[in-house]
Formats: C-alpha cells, structure tokens, sequence
C-alpha cells in the first residue's frame, strides 16, 4: 500500500518530486495517463536517473472527474494514503478558458474533495505559481479577460483550494515557485516555455530589445532544489494550512540574467528594454512578444520567510544560481529547446 499520491507524475515537476520521494524510501503512487507505455516510459526515466522504482506503483487517474475517475481497484489501493501532491497542471499559453479551466481549477477542486476522503490524511500539497497567490480571486470571465486562461486558471484554481480545503478539514499546504529551470548540476529540464522561450529568442538573434525595465525580477528555482522542498513539507508542516513562496533571491534582475546567458552562450545581449506597457499597445508581429507572459515580468519581490525556515529544518540550500543558470542554458541548447526530444 501506497503512503503518498503523486498527480502528474509524468510531468517536468513530477517525475524530480517522485526521484526524491524515491531516493528517501517513500512507497509511492504515481499517477498516469496513457496506459502502459507512459508507465513504461516513466519507469525508465526514473532507472536512468538512479531511482529504485521497486517501491513505485502507478493509478490512472483524471483530476478533471470527480473521485478523480479511479478504479475501485486503483481506490482500494490508495486506502492508506496519508500525503497527496498535486502537481497536475496544464501549462501553455494560448490556451481557451475551456482548455484550461477542467485541469488548473476544477482539477484542482476535485483534489481536495477526494483528499478529504482519505480517513488518514496528513496533507495535502498543492502545486501554484509564485504570480497566482496574492490574493484569492474567483471573479470568472472578468479574470480570464484580464489574465489570459492559463494564469486565470491557476490563480482560480489556487483560490479554489485553499477556500475549500479548510472548509473539508484538510489540512493544506501551498507552495509557489517561481521559473522552474533545469537540474542545477546537468541542466536537464524538460520544459521550455516562459522564461526558455526568452533564451530561445536570445540564442536566434531575436531578441532585439528586453521587456521590463533594469529591475525587472523573474527569479528562478532549479527543479531537483523544488522537488527535494516538495518532498519535506508533510514531514516539517504542522499547521492546518501553510503557504511557501520557493524561489532563489540571488537570481539576477531580469537584464543581468540574459547578459549572464548571453555571455555564456556567446551571444550578443540586447542592451534596450522597452516598458510591458509600450509592449501590449505593439503589434505582437513587432514584438515577438506572447501578451500572456508579459504578466510575469514585475519589479516585485517575495517573501520567502516560510520557504527558508522549512527549507533551513530541511537542511536545503539553493545551488549557485548562475552555475545552474549557465548548466540550463547549455542543455536547452543540446535539447533545440524540446524538438530534439
């Protein structure tokens, strides 16, 4: 019998949150969709990055259906689980609030009501963004106008879940990363949208001028420094609800990290920045900017109290962040930014 859920296994955050849960003997459930060969798939993934999946069992599952559609065999089987993470999520812009809507929120929803189910829960994890939580908002086609779906979504979503989970009697905790970039030793990542596409554009010379200004702040977290964070919440989190902003102060404003990358890469860094303002009233064809991540690019900082307290008990330490910069930017390189994959 499993004692942890993982939902969205296969994904980026996933797969690094189950190699850790792996690494410190944790009998696991991992949660997939596609059968056999995803199973198969993830299973190597996780042998080649040294894991033991011995102590690994997957369920199907969909967050979109109530009771997450599981089996009655996959249901009796996760009886005991005592710690659920979801880490399930779709992420992409140009989305439809129909697209996004049946995984980020009412996914999210149907998480916590089935956690609630679970007569010896310890907790659950919820999966946000490090944009989404500052307040709790569920103010529909208005929020979705304004956002775009994939952010409206999450931020619903994140509303949705930390309204209802104490409504339930479950107890929560919410952690919200920044940019998720690579392993800080390998650069291995997997995702390359968001802040990828920024190098991307830089390392095929379209990257003409930076959106934000000198202070704008896009801090980032390496993905095995996430999935370890992850992995010590339901044994350091005691109160009924807990909320962890997860990021790397020491990442470079916005400017500073792509002149970093620039010089890494041997590129030439674009030196203007142009306001997010000037840049929404510009023909996208102009730009090349995506209106939707213009949202990301701010100026604000975040506390980070809660994260590095849990994260001091834990005895975590970010790595370097330009190493782990320069090591993420080789591999997206090597990797063609996905297509070789």
């Amino acid at each position: 019998m499993s004692s942890t859920l993982v939902l969205g296994a296969t994904g980026f955050t996933g797969r690094w949150l189950l190699l850790a849960l792996l690494g410190r003997g944790v009998p696991v459930a991992a949660a997939v969709r596609g059968g056999s060969a995803r199973d198969a798939g993830l299973r190597r993934w996780l042998r080649d990055h040294g894991a033991d999946d011995r102590a690994l069992v997957t369920v199907a599952a969909d967050i979109t259906r109530p009771c997450l559609g599981l089996t009655p065999a996959d249901e009796e089987l996760l009886g005991d689980v005592r710690d659920v993470f979801n880490t399930a999520a779709l992420y992409r812009f140009g989305l439809t609030a129909e697209e996004a809507r049946p995984v980020n929120a009412d996914g999210a929803r149907n998480v916590v009501h089935w956690s609630a189910t679970r007569p010896r829960l310890r907790r659950l994890v919820h999966l946000s963004g490090y944009r989404v939580s500052q307040e709790a908002r569920l103010d529909g086609p208005r929020l979705y106008a304004e956002l775009g779906a994939y952010e409206a979504s999450k931020t619903e979503g994140d509303a949705a879940v930390r309204l209802t989970a104490p409504q339930l009697g479950v107890p929560l905790t919410v952690v919200n990363p920044s940019s998720v970039i690579g392993h800080s030793a390998t650069g291995e990542a997997g995702q390359y949208i968001g802040l990828a596409g920024i190098v991307e554009q830089l390392w095929t010379g379209r990257l003409p001028a930076l959106p934000g200004s000198r202070r704008t702040f896009v801090p980032v977290v390496t993905v095995d420094y996430l999935a370890e964070f992850l992995a010590s919440v339901t044994e350091l989190d005691q109160d009924p609800v807990h909320r962890h902003w997860v990021l790397d102060p020491a990442t470079p404003c916005l400017p500073d990290l792509v002149a970093l990358l620039a010089d890494h890469l041997g590129v030439r860094a674009p030196r203007l920045t142009l306001p997010v303002g000037l840049i929404r009233r510009l023909p996208r064809t102009l730009t090349g900017a995506d209106p939707e991540t213009l949202g990301f690019l701010s100026e604000e900082r975040y506390d980070t109290g809660s994260a590095d307290r849990l994260a001091r008990a834990a005895g975590l330490r970010h790595p370097p962040v330009e190493q782990a910069l320069r090591h993420w930017a080789s591999r997206l390189v090597a990797d063609e930014f996905g297509r070789a994959a």
